[in-house]
């Protein structure tokens, strides 16, 4: 099946990494994406210092956040969905198929940031968090189910923390798919009743650290088809992507992640990664985030961005 891949920014183009980099990008998350966007390098080789931080700056003003769904998914309920997209044969694989949110309902900005979990994948970009926290930038932080199991501690401290709410990144961290489409090499599911297990193996995990039903998700690779973006919000949950790639799996130098994030406007949902310390990803966002600061750009987390999430399951 082609793969077709609407645009999600006017801003940033998301294009198909090249083998160089794969190898590099799987590294980077334990068995992950991301498309990337290619920028010259200027000529300076390193970004300027980053200016002093700005004084507080309200997350958000938007709308109060959306009323979470009420319950997790009954057995029965999944039965439905199950019933309901059987043997329907999906017309678009990417990362804004049709059903899937790549930008807030405002002129909010929302900083997302994965931790992918796995071999390689588990670790924790502490500098990052701490810049974020230094700012007072709220964020909402897509958390797999093995890197949960990996840090059980290190979750709880940052479910916990008001600036930041948590997300759910799959449990095996695997392209979501109905028919087995694979994602940079890394083979998807084979079944709607699969991929329901991935989004809802780590449902419980998630919202028992946030101690109530979270309902964004983001799968391994960021990759749907229209049948499985389709059954995440037939099952209360919100299929998220962005329109703003930052770090490309944690795979780009901190010069290219400070461009990236200087192509950040009103209502952009940004991509990056938080399990890679010593990538360009952290040194990257201390020298863009005060940039942005300085432009009046404001920040959300999903849940006070103004989008809708599903009133209750089919």
């Amino acid at each position: 099946m082609p793969s077709l891949m609407p645009h999600a920014s006017r801003r940033t183009l998301l294009t198909t990494l090249g083998s160089a980099s794969l190898g590099a990008l799987l590294t980077a998350c334990g068995a992950t994406q991301v498309a990337q966007t290619t920028i010259a390098q200027p000529a300076i080789g390193t970004p300027a210092p980053s200016t002093p931080p700005p004084a507080p700056v309200t997350p958000s003003a938007t709308p109060t956040p959306t009323p979470l769904r009420p319950h997790v998914l009954s057995a029965a309920e999944r039965l439905a969905i199950e019933d309901r997209f059987r043997g329907q044969t999906p017309r678009q694989w990417g990362l804004a198929v049709k059903g899937v949110v790549t930008q807030t309902a405002t002129t909010a900005v929302a900083l997302t940031f994965d931790a992918c979990g796995g071999p390689g994948g588990s670790r924790y970009d502490s500098t990052l968090i701490q810049t974020l926290r230094r700012y007072k930038v709220p964020a909402t932080l897509f958390l797999n189910a093995r890197w949960i199991q990996a840090n059980p501690s290190l979750s709880a401290e940052l479910a916990g923390d008001p600036l930041f709410e948590i997300g759910n990144h799959g449990t095996a961290h695997v392209p979501l798919s109905v028919s087995g489409q694979s994602a940079y090499g890394i083979p998807g599911t084979r079944s709607l009743a699969a991929a329901l297990d991935e989004v809802l193996g780590n449902e419980d995990r998630v919202s028992a650290l946030a101690g109530a039903p979270v309902p964004w998700f983001r799968p391994g690779t960021a990759y749907y088809d229209d049948i499985t973006a389709a059954a995440t919000s037939a099952a209360g949950l919100v299929p998220v992507n962005f329109s703003v790639n930052a770090d490309a799996g944690a795979t780009f130098p901190a010069w290219q992640v400070a461009a990236q994030l200087r192509t950040v406007g009103p209502g952009d949902i940004v991509i990056s990664h938080m399990n890679q310390p010593g990538s360009g990803t952290a040194p990257g966002y201390a020298t863009g985030l005060p940039a942005l600061l300085d432009r009046g750009i404001r920040f959300t987390t999903l849940s006070q961005s103004g989008l809708a999430v599903p009133g209750s399951p089919a």
